[in-house]
């Protein structure tokens, strides 16, 4: 498993899981309407129980995701925290491993961006450029109605998954953002979604910058034999 970002498109799939990461600075070059078409359309094979394909995409980009981001922006100068959450994104009392987990992340990535534990106005900048899509000039949202469940949510995760690694497929990057779902009413007025399409995340898609320094934060899984058991072999 390599730490350095790699931008070359990834031949495999278990490429393709090692070279992904969560991208938080991208170029501004174009993603073609044939690639993402392309994702998009491999992705529709993702697994589901009872092949219900609970989930539902919105990608936008040029005008569309502009439109969106201005609004996010408007309405941010009065509720900066959004319009509220759509559902509980970490447990309220998050217990070890976890919290130690999430808590190394953050200071991962707060320390390559040069800023402090106390900067709070820094900290807070940092989580606005997730509603730029940290630049990437292409924003997917992906919704789910209502009704389903957590089995649903699982197929939901899935289908994610799947869009990233054939991002890497291209030559492509990404970031999963659950942050989009603090928007979830104002990207339901702006898309004429109903209230019925509940926001579960973005996802930010395009070409990683190379030179970014948040684009270098490599983050550790667990050992093998601390996330499986392996039995009768």
């Amino acid at each position: 498993m390599t730490e350095d970002l790699v931008l070359t498109p990834s031949a495999s799939v278990s490429e393709a899981i090692e070279t992904r990461r969560s991208i938080r600075e991208f170029e501004e070059r174009a993603v073609s309407e044939a690639d993402v078409r392309e994702i998009v359309d491999s992705a529709r094979r993702s697994a589901s129980g009872g092949n219900l394909q609970p989930w539902h995409l919105h990608v936008l980009t040029g005008d569309a995701l502009k439109a969106l981001l201005d609004r996010v922006a408007e309405k941010s100068k009065e509720t900066p925290f959004g319009d509220g959450p759509e559902y509980s994104i970490y447990p309220a009392d998050l217990s070890q491993p976890y919290r130690a987990r999430r808590g190394k992340v953050a200071e991962g990535m707060y320390e390559l961006l040069g800023i402090a534990r106390d900067d709070v106005v820094g900290r807070g900048a940092a989580m606005a450029k997730n509603f730029r899509f940290f630049g990437a000039p292409v924003g997917m949202l992906l919704t789910i109605d209502r009704q389903m469940g957590p089995p649903q949510f699982c197929d939901l995760g899935i289908f994610l998954g799947n869009l990233m690694l054939l991002a890497r497929e291209k030559g492509l990057h990404s970031c999963p953002q659950e942050a989009w779902s603090l928007w979830g009413g104002t990207i339901r007025e702006v898309l004429g979604l109903p209230e019925s399409e509940l926001v579960f995340c973005g996802l930010a898609l395009g070409y990683a910058r190379g030179d970014s320094a948040i684009n270098g934060l490599w983050t550790e899984r667990a050992a093998l034999d601390e996330v499986a058991r392996f039995s009768g072999f």
